[in-house]
């Protein structure tokens, strides 16, 4: 097979930690004309809950994060070693090139797909991609006020 002549293609396979174990699914990349085709295919997200001390569950912020590192760490407050938000352009939160759409959780599950211009999917191998407690606000800086980090998966190579 000659990998050459094929769109680039990218995965990351999501696994909840300890605030949201039952998370699961996949995120791929896929270059398309001017840019990539990204598609979420996730379950177990917590269902949404109205904010109590300000805080709300769901809609679930949705991120390439810098590193791609996966380690708990704090179990209370899980993922840090991902750094923030992949942002190499140096833009305002709400912009930076890892901002994604949130995710909706309709009785724990949310499929979406989505097309961005500001990366190909070779750009975001050796990243990860982290899914919130909260949603993003895409305002507050650096990183939208998106709360605890409930899962997380590393991008990799992926050839179809």
């Amino acid at each position: 097979m000659n990998y050459n002549n094929m769109s680039q293609m990218a995965i990351a396979n999501i696994k909840g930690g300890p605030l949201a174990p039952d998370i699961k699914g996949v995120v791929t990349f896929k270059e398309v004309y001017g840019g990539t085709m990204v598609s979420a295919n996730i379950s177990g997200l917590p269902e949404y809950q109205p904010a109590q001390n300000g805080d709300p569950i769901g809609p679930h912020g949705f991120h390439i994060h810098e590193n791609g590192v996966c380690r708990i760490g704090d179990p209370a407050d899980p993922f840090q070693a991902a750094g923030e938000h992949w942002n190499p352009t140096n833009e305002p939160h709400g912009n930076h090139v890892g901002d994604f759409p949130v995710l909706f959780s309709n009785n724990g599950r949310a499929i979406m797909s989505f097309f961005t211009n500001k990366f190909k999917p070779q750009d975001a191998i050796g990243k990860s991609i982290i899914i919130h407690q909260n949603p993003d606000d895409y305002r507050t800086q650096p990183a939208g006020d998106a709360g605890k980090r409930l899962a997380c998966g590393l991008i990799k190579n992926y050839y179809s």
